[in-house]
This record gives structure tokens, sequence and C-alpha cells, in this order.
């Protein structure tokens, strides 16, 4: 069969013509189209509306950006104002992929880069990407480059939706400072914020760059103080522009993008009244702030939280402007809407109610809540919130905050973790949460809660002797979570209202059992024995709930085959003065006076003899009682100067037994408490003294007490168990008592 060749050149070249045509009629159709509409469309609405979205379509079309202009290495992941003289970011054709920085053509037949040329040409109008010429300019300036994370912007901009995940928000170094009392240096900061990082929230709200420097300081040192993961997380907040002004020309908001933070949490009113009567701005113009405001942010790629201010309560004062704010906000590209009962007083049916509704309208959004505490329901409101769809909880460690506080991160987390079965970052840490809340607390300076939830010392503590005996059959029976899986432990407290039980475990816990040293029946009565005790000196003024070392003691005092380290065989304590002058007795009291010729002040002196067991050295060796030659025991009497007695007598007796026993040489004490028993008996009163000592190395802590109408004998007693308490774990060989010399 022979082709005519020549028709088919014909139908080629037809074929040609045709498709020039097409392409022709195309463009003048769209000319025309541009010339008729052009003066109608409105380009900035067009760029805000797509450019929110642009990270994802970056990560979606990787061949977009070269990677010769991502310095991955650079450190911080926010967007700032880049060199705009440079005609364009992209470098390559985008019909092709980067392999090793050589192009390689796409492996289907389908060409999609007109698709992603024209997405990234609209991306282009509002959020332009720095090059690598702009990055390396920023380094060489010496200016921390200020590229986001992808892991972090795909984070910042996906919808989550509760209780199945929910992102964690700490607000602790912000909202949880203005606490009555909750003071932290830019130091205090920085620790803080690197022990969340590591916990794995999902964002670190740091502070207000615009309203005091320290906040302002943070973010500067921040950018090469902190790791990159750290810096990544952390939050800047600040509040819509002001009335009547430009979001560009409003101080404030320039300080929020001169912090570098590539999430910004901005506080807006979402309360009709609020808006009339406390800002006094229009509602028409307060919409405009939130638009303009969060629209500003967005353009600068940075991504952009909305706190709306009093939100529940202006939902039940006026449903549609509270959700025009919303509305606002959203049209504007922020990327989260979160509902605050800032005044602490919504009940949780309400806010599962309204949050369900939010969620429901805006399913394009991530939906947060911010709960006060004011009525108690803050962590109560916070869960059900994620239970209605929330995805996000705003929270501080330890529930620190204004007026009575926030929702308490330490009870939301475990609770939606554990109980609710949510997702959350942290889920791997949880074991650390009581460490992380107790670092906060030492941070601040503050007295831990020993009744919080989850991470206080008594969130485990079983005292009663029905509950302890049912405990020793199944945990279950008074606990609802292992308290090791948040990095507690279960405690059972000494006290008149105690049982047999309380004191057997105990002794288990100190290991009787395991070594045999006491029987179940032997145990059994002693436990009474010294259950009886317990409950007479508790009748005196005792009170073993705070003092679980003083109870050991009691407990190892009992058991064959246990002698005391040492014993106190006299001690005295004076105290003498010279010089007296009243109104020279202070505490800032400076002792350079009088150029040091004179001692103002008084000044305690305490001696003491014990009798412990002997070490001799020899040869830079130490040879103990089991040597040949070495005498069992020794009496040593040692005298210390001290700020009072009970200082002196401390000193004294460290100064005594620590030749015997080095391990003394970490222990010091950390807090000494008294208190009147019975006022009515004025100076012949009984006193109870606690004392709570450290062991430096380890950093363990424990407490003893003591109660005598002499206030330092029972200081010294307490004194003596705590010395005893911390020979524990180092006693070996007893020397002071009649089974050493059989």
């Amino acid at each position: 069969m022979q082709y005519n060749t020549t028709s088919v050149k014909n139908r080629q070249q037809q074929g040609f013509f045709g498709q020039c045509l097409f392409q022709w009629f195309n463009l003048v159709v769209s000319l025309a189209v541009f010339v008729l509409m052009g003066p109608h469309l409105d380009c900035n609405a067009f760029s805000q509306r797509y450019s929110p979205r642009y990270e994802l379509y970056k990560h979606e079309f990787k061949t977009v950006i070269p990677s010769s202009s991502l310095h991955s290495s650079l450190g911080n992941h926010e967007s700032q104002e880049v060199d705009q003289s440079t005609p364009s970011w992209r470098s390559m054709d985008p019909a092709t992929d980067v392999d090793n920085g050589k192009k390689k053509k796409k492996k289907n037949g389908f060409d999609d880069s007109f698709i992603r040329e024209g997405l990234e040409n609209d991306m282009m109008l509002s959020t332009p990407m720095p090059t690598s010429e702009a990055l390396h300019k920023q380094t060489m300036e010496g200016k921390q480059p200020t590229l986001c994370s992808q892991d972090q912007n795909l984070l910042n901009r996906r919808v989550v939706l509760g209780p199945k995940e929910v992102l964690i928000y700490d607000t602790s170094l912000r909202d949880g400072t203005q606490g009555e009392s909750v003071c932290l240096s830019c130091d205090d900061k920085l620790k803080i914020a690197s022990k969340l990082s590591s916990f794995n929230v999902d964002y670190i709200e740091a502070g207000w760059p615009g309203s005091n420097p320290k906040d302002a300081e943070f973010f500067s040192r921040a950018k090469v103080e902190l790791s990159p993961m750290t810096r990544s997380k952390l939050v800047a907040f600040g509040s819509t522009r002001r009335k009547n002004i430009d979001a560009k020309d409003d101080p404030q908001i320039q300080k929020l993008v001169e912090s570098g933070a590539g999430t910004i949490c901005m506080v807006a009113k979402g309360h009709l009244w609020q808006v009339k009567e406390i800002i006094c701005a229009k509602p028409e113009e307060n919409l405009k702030m939130i638009e303009d405001s969060v629209s500003y942010l967005v353009n600068l790629g940075k991504t952009v939280f909305v706190d709306l201010e009093h939100f529940f309560d202006g939902y039940k004062f006026d449903k549609e402007y509270s959700l025009k704010c919303c509305k606002a906000a959203v049209g504007a590209g922020a990327s989260g809407l979160v509902l605050c009962d800032t005044n602490g007083g919504s009940m949780p049916w309400e806010v599962g109610t309204i949050t369900a509704d939010i969620v429901a309208e805006f399913s394009n959004v991530t939906v947060g809540i911010h709960a006060h505490n004011d009525c108690g329901m803050a962590i109560a409101n916070s869960v059900v919130a994620a239970k209605n769809g929330a995805g996000l909880v705003q929270g501080t460690i330890n529930g620190i905050g204004e007026r009575t506080g926030n929702a308490d991160l330490c009870s939301i987390i475990p609770t939606l973790a554990l109980h609710v079965r949510s997702k959350v970052s942290c889920m791997e840490n949880l074991c650390n949460i009581t460490s992380l809340s107790r670092f906060v607390d030492e941070t601040m300076n503050r007295q831990p809660n020993s009744a919080a939830p989850f991470v206080g010392a008594s969130a485990f503590a079983h005292k009663g002797g029905l509950h302890v005996a049912a405990m020793e059959r199944s945990p279950k029976s008074y606990q609802h979570i292992d308290p090791g899986l948040v990095g507690n432990e279960k405690r059972v407290l000494i006290s008149e209202l105690s049982g047999r039980q309380n004191i057997m475990g105990k002794v288990k816990d100190l290991g009787g059992y395991a070594d045999n040293l006491i029987s179940d029946d032997v145990a059994s009565e002693r436990a009474l024995a010294i259950l009886n005790r317990v409950k007479h000196l508790e009748s005196i003024g005792y009170t073993f709930e705070g003092a679980e070392a003083s109870v050991d003691i009691m407990i190892l005092h009992a058991t064959k085959g246990y002698c005391r380290p040492f014993t106190v065989l006299d001690y005295a304590a004076q105290v003498f003065e010279t010089n007296l002058v009243p109104e020279l007795r202070n505490l800032s009291f400076d002792p350079r006076m009088d150029g040091g010729k004179h001692k103002y002040g008084a000044t305690a002196r305490a001696t003491v003899t014990v009798r412990t067991i002997d070490v001799l050295e020899t040869n830079n060796e130490q040879r103990d009682v089991g040597d040949k030659g070495a005498l069992p025991y020794t009496d040593r009497l040692e005298v210390s100067d001290g700020n009072g007695p009970v200082d002196a007598l401390a000193g004294a007796l460290k100064r005594a037994l620590v030749p015997s026993h080095p391990s003394l040489a970490n222990l010091e004490l950390i807090d000494y408490k008294v208190r009147i028993l019975d006022p009515e008996s004025a100076t012949a009163a009984a006193t109870r003294v606690m004392i709570e000592f450290q062991d430096k190395e380890t950093e363990r802590t424990w407490t003893t007490v003591s109660v005598d109408r002499n206030v330092i004998s029972a200081s010294l007693n307490a004194l003596v168990d705590g010395f005893e308490y911390a020979l524990i774990e180092h006693a070996s060989v007893c020397a002071l008592c009649d089974d050493f010399f059989d």
C-alpha cells in the first residue's frame, strides 16, 4: 500500500495553522475581557485570599523553590521583608524537578506547568519569597534569617479538629506572668521556653514585644540563644491596630514584625458592648481593625491566630456581631480563631454549645479555647471545648495567671491524653509533666500546690486506713491512673487516721520484707505498736504527714538488725551578745560598721559530743571498723558558731559526723519552721519544729519533725532524725549495738 505523503503534509500544515488560529482567538478574547473587566478587578482582595494558602502550595509543588535558595541551616523560621527589587525567586522551569541541581523531565506525559505557573504568579502578588542573595545578605549583616521551617508552616496552616487531635498552646510566659507575685527575668523566660520546647508543646507564647522592653529583649536573644526547634514554636503576642491608623503605621504591630516570630497571636474585641464602651470604637471600625491587622501580617508571611476577647459573653450578648468578628479574621487570612472566656464566668454547657457552633460555621480554620478560672471551670471548659471540635487549647503551667489563674495545662494535657484519648504532641513526654510543673514553680520561686491534680505531691497520697488496705489489693481501687504515667508516685501517709496497713506499706517501701528482716506476723505486731505511738504523738502536737522521714526513722528503730549510725551523748548551746545597740539589731546589719572593730548583734555557739563509728586514715586509705586494730567507735566533740542556736547546733553536728560519714558533706538545711501549739501557755508553750533537708548532689529532699516545750531540744531532735535519715543508704556496719561484738 502506498501512502500519499503530500496529503499527510497538507493535513499537518492545516493542523498547525488551526492551532495557531485557535491560540490567536484565545488571545483576542482574553484581551477583550481584560479591557472590559480590568477596572473592576480587586487584585488586593485576590492576593489576600490566596496568600495565606501559599505555604501549602509551596509544599505541593516542590519544584518551585530551588534547593540552592533554601538555607535550612540558618535557624529561625519566620519571614521578614525582603529586597523586592529581585524580579523573581524562581530560577528554573516549573515543568522540571530538581535532582542534585539538575533538571529532570516529568515522568508522566501530562504537562501541568501552566497550572503551577498561574498559582506561582498569583502567590507572588502578595508573598514574595527571599532569594538566596537576600538570605546571604541578612547573614553577613548579622541579622537572624527568618525563614519559616516547612514542618512548622504545615502545622500552622492545616485545620485541626478536636477531640481527635488537639494542639497545646502554652501562654505561661505571657498571660501567666500577669498573676500576682509572678515575675520572671529574661533569663528565666529563656530557660522555661527551652523546657517547654523539650516537653514538645506545639506553641510557646513568649511575650508582648510591643508592651515592655523585657519581652522585646527576649525575642532578640531568642534568635541566637534558643535552638531552631524552640524558635519555631515561639509566638509573639499583640493587639489589633489602634483606631484610625494603618496597620503598617502602628508601632506595636511593627514590634511584632521585628520580633522575628513566625506566628503571631493577636487579641481583638469579640464583644459588641466592649467595643462601644471600653475601647470606644464604632462596631465597623473594630471589624476593620481586625481585618487590616490580620491581612497586613499575613501578607508578610506570618501565621496569625486571633484571640477573640470576651467572646463567649459577647456571643450571648449579640451573636451576629461576634460572628462578624470571626468572619473579619478568617476573611483576612487568620489560621485560627481562639474563643476566650476572659472573665471566667461561662459554664461548660455554654462553652460546648457555642464552640460547636463556631466549628461548624468556620470549618476552614482551627478553633481554639482560652479559659480563665474565676468560677473554677477553666479546665472543664477547655476539655468540653475540645470535645466539641476545638483543635487548640491555650493554658499555662500550674494554672498561673491573672486573678484566679488560667486553665492549667498540667491537668488538661493528661486529661486529654489519658481520658479523652486525644492525640497530643507531648504524649511521649507525659511522664515528665510533674518535673516540668516543679521546674516552672522553682524558676518562678513559687510554692508548689501539693493538691494539684496529676502533678501535686498529694495527688496520689493515701491516708485513710481503709483506703490503704484496698490499695494493697489493687492500686486501681483509689487511683484513676498509674502515677508513673505523669511522673508522679504513690504515697502512704501516716497519721492518727491511719490503719495498720499504712505502716505495713511503709515497711515494705523501706525494704524490710525484701531483706527478710521482718516476718509478716512480727511486722503486723510492730506495725500496730508503731501506729499506737504515732497516734499518741499526734495527740500531743506531732504531725507526720509532711515529715515522712521521721516516720521512716521510727519504723527502722523498731526493725531488728538496724541500729542508729550515731548517738548524741550531750550538747550545749549558748547565745551571747556584746555592744548591745537595739536600733542596730536588724537583718540588714552591715558587719563592716565601725571598720569591723566591734561586732554587733547576737552570736550563738554550740558544743556537741557524738559517738559514731571510727575511721582511721593510714597512707591516705580509710580503714573502717572491720579492720583489725580499729576501735569499734569513737567519741567526738565539736564546736561551731552560728547565726542562732539551731544554726550553731547543725554546724557542730555536721563537723562531728563528716569524718566518719563523708556523704554528709553534701547535706544542707533548706527550710526551718516553728509553730506554737498552745499559745495560751505563753513562753512555756509546746513548739513543733519541722526541718527540711537536701542532698546537694542528688537534690533529694526530706523533712523531719519534733515537738518539745524547749524549742532548742525540739530542733536538735529534728536535726538528729534528718542526719540519720541521710545515712540510711550509706550505712553498712553498725558499731554501736551489741550485734557488732558477737
